[in-house]
């Protein structure tokens, strides 16, 4: 069996490239054949398909140039941002080449764009498209609007919204690129050609369902982790961690909220980057942010943690942070919004809170300061957990049997 892997980046940028290295080395080292595709990047890991990755397209660079030549610019962009010409030429020069029985993609909007898809498809590969957000239903990932609330307007089909509320970073242009990608996609039928959605949680499965995908094209398959790489740690330095993406959407200053009316004040660590830290760190100058980590020193940072919070205000998938807490045996307080409350038994292996919710959040983290004993038998619950419904290896076993079960179908 031939697998070609396909996603725009080829680094760890974030949770879905975790997964798509996650499954990816897992099945080369079980012995499948694995081939990569993606998008040119200097921070990209070494690959020897890279000869046939797309050229990255500067989509800042529209700014830097003159009247005539920013027009030229945009004009170029907006085709190769709903229809990549190169990537579909790459593409089939990849095929030719190796011939894959089936061709698994993860995050290919925008660098790659789904007008690889029916190129994969004529080829005569079954195609996996794993959903890691909401592109189908809200162009622009989230479902969240200008406004930063929760938005469900497009629907998988009224696209002109974001235009109308100019939902991509208050910009005209952006906004409407937007919308004519979702129309084109949409009219061309490119994701009639997918064999199989694979949504991490059971709530985007039903979100898609309901709004654009039939349901029987649909299957869960919970996002893995190996477990055998993480210990299940005892160490409790007091104190509590958000490690993420500092944005806010995120719900973090819920979380900075909360902490400041804590009567016992558990030391706060801010991990991660994003567009509102500088703001937040004036705000909040009693509260540590570490700025962004990786790798074992992140590890070790959750690994020492009494627990972490997930605060997030938009509609979570299948958090990657919530499992690396439970890999580690820590306790996750989360929001009860998307698919945070199948990761988290509220009670026994942490608890959810309403999102936005500064004063319950508060009661919550109380509860869990004060109780050293309450956050060990948590922990140990959320490692049980994570190792019985989230195993990388259970994982990946149910991917294969998916990908046998596809190829038996004509």
């Amino acid at each position: 069996m031939k697998l070609l892997f396909i996603n725009k980046f080829f680094y760890l940028k974030g949770g879905s490239e975790t997964v798509f290295f996650q499954e990816r080395d897992y099945l080369k080292n079980s012995g499948r054949k694995v081939i990569d595709f993606s998008v040119e990047h200097s921070d990209n890991l070494p690959s020897k398909y890279c000869k046939y990755f797309v050229p990255n397209v500067d989509y800042k660079a529209v700014s830097k140039a003159g009247r005539l030549g920013r027009l030229k610019r945009r004009f170029g962009i907006a085709i190769d941002f709903i229809y990549n010409r190169e990537a579909v030429k790459r593409m089939k020069s990849l095929i030719e080449r190796e011939k894959p029985d089936i061709a698994h993609l993860h995050n290919i909007y925008h660098q790659l764009t789904p007008s690889i898809i029916p190129v994969l498809k004529n080829a005569g590969m079954k195609v996996v498209l794993t959903l890691h957000d909401y592109k189908l239903i809200c162009p622009t990932y989230l479902m969240i609007d200008a406004e930063d609330a929760i938005c469900n307007k497009c629907q998988g089909k009224y696209f002109s919204q974001a235009t109308i509320n100019l939902c991509q970073e208050g910009s005209y242009f952006k906004s409407f690129l937007l919308s004519i990608e979702g129309y084109w996609h949409k009219w061309v039928r490119s994701y009639d050609k997918v064999d199989l959605f694979l949504c991490p949680s059971q709530f985007l499965g039903d979100m898609v369902s309901t709004y654009r995908i039939d349901r029987k094209r649909i299957r869960v398959l919970h996002n893995g982790i190996d477990v055998k790489i993480y210990n299940c740690s005892e160490q409790d330095d007091e104190y509590a961690i958000y490690f993420g993406r500092i944005s806010k959407e995120k719900g973090v200053e819920t979380l900075l909220k909360a902490h400041q009316s804590l009567s016992n004040r558990l030391p706060l660590k801010i991990v991660g980057a994003g567009p509102v830290m500088e703001e937040l760190k004036e705000k909040y100058p009693k509260v540590e942010f570490t700025g962004y980590k990786k790798g074992e020193k992140l590890k070790e940072s959750i690994s020492r943690t009494s627990f972490a919070v997930v605060p997030s205000e938009c509609y979570e998938n299948c958090s990657m942070s919530v499992l690396e807490s439970m890999a580690f045996g820590k306790p996750v307080i989360g929001s009860r919004i998307g698919g945070i409350p199948e990761q988290i038994e509220d009670g026994k292996t942490g608890f959810l809170f309403e999102m936005g919710n500064a004063e319950e959040l508060a009661r919550k983290m109380t509860l869990l300061a004060e109780n050293k004993k309450l956050r060990r038998e948590m922990g140990k619950a959320a490692r049980k957990k994570l190792e019985r419904e989230y195993s990388l290896e259970a994982h990946c076993s149910k991917l294969m049997e998916i990908y046998e079960e596809l190829l038996s179908k004509n």
